[in-house]
């Protein structure tokens, strides 16, 4: 069968969200747990506090450039093919990654492993949707955002447990062996496909394009302040305009602009995802270095501080996912930035002896506020189109989260950079990377603060009742 049309059974819909929530445990995982062996990995191969940032930032950029295409591909040929083929290579990559000889090939790796997590990033939610009626996609997606929240609360600790005794290496051994299972799971017990825009054609000259522009506006900001850095801006942003006036003349566009200048809840909810993580997701990176090379703790040590946020967040966000199918979700997301900006204020007065119940209670805080925002805001993108265009909206939010993240990291980097320099982290430059790390928060404060408008801005939810009273 190479489509479904109507809901299938029980049964295989917990199928599929047993094997959505596994990838969705996957990624975030591997995330936190490398920024725990940051310092380890940059000790092996001699990198400087920007070249660790680009460990992890090549990989984000490498799956935002793919998102979008493989998610409109994902909607042509089939969400289940593209699913298990960015599952394949994600695992082929992770083995590579253990094999790594120098800082340069790791880099490079991990742009195939971000390749392989487009592809599983663009169909994952979207398979989700494809088979959980609208009353009960908010439980789904919550358990579904609980796993990537359970994927960053035990990357941390299990990251600096593995880091500490085999070596930061045993955490893409691990992810290699995870990744297999995923790969049995659905080749043996998932059947199906869905392809509801099957027969349409690829948008291939749309995509280069796209990828193109993401590639040197992301590249440009990281070179910035020197010379390059603005030039590469500059072509992206012009590579950028192109791409819009194309997508505006053909008939099957790679990214459909109509769902942002026709939908303002599809539009305002994606711009609300891109603004908090773009205020949020350094945090991790910039903490972990504060607690290892300022504090001086191990990695096992910083990974059981830093749990405190997704241990959190795992717990609030199956509640506001059921809640999200109850209660408006702009209002339950927006509620969320604002407890998010409240921790990243705090968190822009840490001290170099500052204790570490505050860095702690700092991430209670944001862990309560992105576990009010994500699911119901993801409600509210996946239930504001139809079905043909959901490997689409479930990519363009992907790509949304992870250009935020990208932007996030690029902006610390860029900070870093200007009150460090391009060095090692020692003793000596604690007190530059103290004034560094307080100004990215800053920053990261007003972005969240311009987030709770973007979300409060989006309107009502589509398709909803209002809650019965009595």
């Amino acid at each position: 069968m190479n489509s479904i049309s109507a809901p299938p059974p029980a049964a295989d819909r917990r199928l599929i969200l047993l094997i959505t929530t596994t990838s969705s445990f996957l990624t975030p995982f591997m995330g936190s747990a490398l920024n725990i062996a940051l310092p380890s990995i940059g000790a092996e191969f001699g990198l400087d506090a920007v070249a660790l940032g680009w460990v992890a930032t090549s990989y984000m950029l490498a799956a935002a450039v793919f998102l979008v295409p493989f998610g409109r591909l994902a909607d042509i040929a089939g969400r289940k093919k593209i699913f298990i083929s960015g599952v394949i290579l994600y695992t082929a990559a992770s083995l590579l990654s253990a094999l790594a000889v120098s800082g340069s090939m790791l880099i490079a790796v991990r742009v195939l492993q971000g390749w392989g997590g487009s592809m599983i990033f663009g169909t994952a939610t979207a398979l989700l949707i494809s088979v959980y009626p609208p009353g009960q996609r908010g439980a789904a997606l919550g358990i579904n955002t609980a796993a990537v929240y359970t994927g960053l609360s035990l990357g941390p600790v299990l990251g600096g447990l593995l880091t500490q005794s085999f070596g930061w290496r045993s955490i893409f051994l691990l992810h290699a062996g995870l990744g297999a299972l995923l790969t049995a799971l659905v080749l043996l017990l998932l059947k199906q496909e869905w392809r509801e825009a099957r027969g349409e054609p690829f948008d291939a000259a749309g995509s280069l394009l796209f990828g193109l522009a993401l590639v040197s506006l992301m590249y440009g900001f990281s070179r910035l302040p020197d010379a390059p850095g603005f030039v590469l801006i500059g072509a992206g942003t012009c590579l950028a305009a192109l791409f819009l006036r194309y997508e505006t003349k053909i008939a099957h566009p790679v990214l459909n602009l109509s769902l942002f200048l026709r939908n303002r809840i599809f539009a305002f909810s994606n711009l609300a995802a891109l603004i908090n993580y773009s205020a949020t997701a350094a945090s991790g990176f910039l903490l972990s270095l504060y607690l290892q090379y300022v504090k001086g703790l191990s990695p096992r040590q910083a990974g059981l501080v830093l749990v405190a946020q997704p241990v959190v967040m795992a717990v609030v966000s199956p509640l506001t996912g059921r809640l999200s199918d109850r209660i408006e979700p702009r209002w339950l997301a927006s509620a969320g930035m604002a407890l998010s900006a409240g921790g990243l204020f705090l968190l822009a007065f840490l001290q170099i002896g500052s204790p570490l119940s505050v860095v702690t209670g700092c991430l209670v805080l944001l862990g309560m506020g992105f576990g009010l925002f994500s699911s119901p805001n993801t409600n509210a993108v996946m239930s504001s189109v139809d079905k043909r265009s959901l490997g689409v909206a479930s990519a363009t939010l992907a790509t949304m989260r992870l250009t935020g993240q990208m932007f996030s990291m690029g902006m610390s980097l860029l900070v870093i950079a200007l009150y460090l320099g391009r060095v090692r982290i020692t003793a000596a430059n604690h007190p530059a990377f103290m004034d560094g790390l307080r100004s990215a928060y800053f920053i990261f404060v007003a972005f969240c603060a311009a987030g709770v408008f973007a979300s409060l801005a989006r309107g009502r939810t589509p398709g909803r009742r209002r809650p019965e009273s009595g």
